[in-house]
């Protein structure tokens, strides 16, 4: 068995496992860091943006790479629609997967490269909310990058990055980098998708059984189990500990497991989620008291419902219930219904809000109370009647580099008495507000990732007690901010590996599970040879059809096959030879053979034992017979037909079936 790590990024893993033939990949993530090297994409065109000046390098000037690169408070930026970074292709073509289990909708947004344009002929898993947020989270990608097009595509600097400055000069493999895909894609892709339900069991040709079991980091997000009648591998990717609304972390489905892969820690390690947003609501209300407007830049999905729910009782406590909350995305009118449609799929505290009968999530009576307000974009029809300030607004894209939130940083940028507010640890604030600079409003970062950290990973490894244990290389390396943290399991046996590599997991299959026909079973008689064990001989036709082994009776001759023409009866067949095979076993009853010797004629013997050894010496014969304690030697001296006769009255003198 082999693992391949396509991605680079730890928090949007992709991997693929090879394992007798079959080519299973985990999560297809989607690394989106890429797209901070671009300039943000106005709705309308951008005086600030426009007017920026053209990179020039200082050496080897290529004119017609004039206008591909700008100049923003000495930092350089692409000016051409934004790319991202695909799983690694070059590893192993995508035509050749044969089953994608994706493991949360954030860890889904590259499927559309993987399935479209590729020739990709495998089947997709993932659980009902994770194909409907994912779906969400797509459109809304396609819908922010294909609203604000761009006139052309910048590709020659990629052949300058010697001469680039930094970050530029150290991007990973830009040339592979992608213009985002077509809505058309993402529904084509998104149908190839088949749901399935926590702890549903799922063939995979024969090789696995792989089950979703919950892992507690977002609505539908799961953890994969792959057995088989004797290995169990575990992929845990996204998992969360805490209490929040997905439904919790399912442990004992993942115990003693003989490897298990880790991957997809918290990325803000140092902080407590809980402290952060308590800062955020603090946040927001000292911005409102300010008279100034708070804007979060978010995710279709996920945090913010939870970011509804404490912000509007904290303001509520503040005194400033008054203050209007807009939520603005192309798919929240879908997303906000979705969310509360889900009650298998929640937290028993939420799931016993929907028999009350109760909305599961708050944000369905803010909605029905007018405080809070949906539009797809600022643009929008009635958005601009309803639109009052202070307010908080929620909008993507967490980058700033496409969608509403680059319209409210343009309109609310100048005043120091607005904020902004991050809270998805994706993207570094710093580098997000880079072409915004300079900026005169305040911003707080409070990133909010329920994932597990580094001592929730430490406690969760002891627990489940795996025989190996497989993690990307950096999670054994101190973090750069936090020495202490780190994973440390100095009892088990770890496996670590960076992007690119491939690594050999210690999983060899010495056993495989085979099946027989009922008509084939009703012919078992089984033979008892003690110990509480019973045998018996199976004569059939292995077929294997999809790693699937099955014993098919053999096909009996006809009384036609069973004559030749000329009257003679044909040879048997190799079956009915196989049938007519007998098999010894048991102990050699030494004075049972020496009666069957002297009825053949064989009476000069003399026995000499040595410990456990016993040897007969047929002396007239100038033979020897040893027995060890599991085999026995005839040695007569080329005496062919004795050796024969000998070796027949020896089998005599056992049982066989």
């Amino acid at each position: 068995m082999r693992l391949y790590c396509l991605s680079n990024d730890l928090a949007k893993p992709c991997y693929v496992i090879t394992f007798k033939g079959l080519r299973i990949m985990l999560d297809c993530g989607l690394t989106e860091q890429t797209v901070l090297n671009f300039l943000p994409l106005p709705f309308v065109q951008s005086v600030k943006l426009s007017n920026l000046p053209n990179w020039i390098p200082s050496r080897e000037h290529d004119p017609q790479m004039d206008g591909e690169l700008k100049e923003c408070c000495n930092r350089v930026f692409v000016d051409s629609s934004p790319e991202f970074t695909p799983p690694m292709d070059k590893m192993m073509d995508f035509n050749e997967i044969d089953v994608i289990l994706i493991s949360n909708y954030l860890n889904m947004l590259a499927l559309p490269y993987i399935t479209e344009n590729t020739g990709f002929k495998g089947k997709v898993y993932a659980t009902e909310p994770t194909l409907q947020i994912g779906r969400f989270f797509l459109e809304e990608l396609v819908e922010y990058i294909e609203v604000a097009p761009k006139a052309s595509t910048a590709n020659l600097w990629k052949d300058m990055l010697h001469l680039l400055p930094s970050p530029l000069c150290d991007a990973f493999r830009p040339k592979k980098w992608k213009t985002i895909f077509s809505l058309q894609d993402v529904h084509n892709s998104l149908a190839q998708v088949t749901i399935m339900g926590y702890d549903e069991k799922l063939d995979i040709l024969g090789a696995f059984i792989a089950t979703p079991v919950s892992s507690g980091y977002c609505l539908g997000s799961s953890n994969w189990v792959l057995s088989t009648a004797h290995e169990k591998i575990c992929y845990v990717s996204g998992s969360s500990t805490l209490t929040t609304h997905p439904r919790p972390i399912n442990q004992s489905a993942l115990k003693h497991a003989d490897v298990l892969i880790m991957t997809g820690l918290t990325q803000a390690p140092t902080v407590n989620p809980d402290t952060k947003l308590g800062e955020l609501c603090m946040n927001v209300a000292l911005t409102i008291r300010n008279n100034g407007s708070a804007l979060i830049p978010c995710y279709p999905s996920g945090v913010v419902y939870d970011l509804f729910e404490c912000l509007t009782q904290n303001l509520e406590n503040a005194g400033l219930n008054n203050v209007p909350m807009f939520f603005i995305s192309p798919v929240a009118d879908s997303s906000l219904a979705y969310s509360n449609i889900l009650a298998e799929w929640l937290s028993s505290a939420k799931q016993n809000k929907v028999y009350l009968p109760d909305d599961p999530f708050p944000h369905a009576f803010y909605l029905r109370n007018s405080k809070l307000k949906h539009y797809k974009h600022v643009f929008s029809d009635g958005f601009s009647k309803d639109f009052r300030q202070p307010c908080v607004v929620f909008c993507g894209h967490p980058s700033l580099r496409f969608g509403d939130a680059v319209h409210f940083i343009e309109m609310w940028g100048n005043n120091s008495n607005n904020s902004i507010i991050f809270t998805e640890p994706d993207f570094p604030y710093l580098q997000v507000l880079a072409p915004f600079q300079p900026l005169a409003m305040k911003a707080f970062y409070c990133p909010i990732d329920t994932s597990l950290n580094y001592q929730q990973a430490n406690k969760l490894i002891k627990e489940l007690k795996p025989s190996v244990l497989v993690i990307p290389d950096a999670y054994t390396k101190p973090h750069p901010t936090a020495p202490n943290l780190f994973i440390e399991q100095p009892d088990k046996k770890i496996i670590t590996f960076k992007c690119g590599e491939i690594i050999r997991l210690p999983l060899k299959r010495k056993l495989d599970r085979v099946y027989i026909t009922a008509e084939m079973a009703m012919k078992i008689v089984p033979r008892d040879v003690g110990n509480g064990f019973s045998v018996s001989t199976v004569t059939g036709l292995l077929q294997v059809k999809d790693k699937v082994h099955n014993i098919q009776p053999c096909c009996e001759k006809t009384s036609e096959q069973q004559t030749l023409g000329n009257g003679k009866v044909s040879p048997p067949t190799r079956e009915e030879v196989l049938n007519n095979v007998k098999y010894e076993y048991g102990t050699l009853d030494v004075d049972m053979l020496m009666k069957r010797l002297v009825q053949d004629g064989i009476t000069n013997i003399k026995m000499d034992r040595n410990g456990s050894a016993l040897t007969l010496h047929l002396v007239n014969e100038d033979t020897t017979i040893k027995f060890d304690e599991n085999e026995t030697h005839i040695v007569c001296g080329g005496k062919q037909s004795l050796r024969m006769k000998l070796r027949d009255t020896l089998l005599k003198c056992l049982q066989s079936f």
